[in-house]
């Protein structure tokens, strides 16, 4: 039979959020939008046809010109 011992945990996922800032020489500036409902730190996601909030659900569609 195999052992039974205790299983290894995967961890948890890191959060992402450095990536979405650039620094600049003095600045530093937001990449994304940020969620006018949440406020500040609640990054909107970008998809191919709107932008949206992951935590309150707000959505934002983007007209695209051909």
């Amino acid at each position: 039979m195999a052992d039974k011992g205790k299983k290894e945990s995967k961890g948890k996922k890191t959060s992402k959020k450095w990536k979405i800032y650039e620094v600049s020489a003095d600045a530093v500036k937001k990449g994304r939008k940020s969620c006018p409902k949440c406020g500040d730190g609640v990054f909107l996601a970008k998809h191919t046809d709107r932008i949206s909030c992951g935590k309150c659900g707000y959505t934002e569609t983007t007209d695209k010109k051909e």
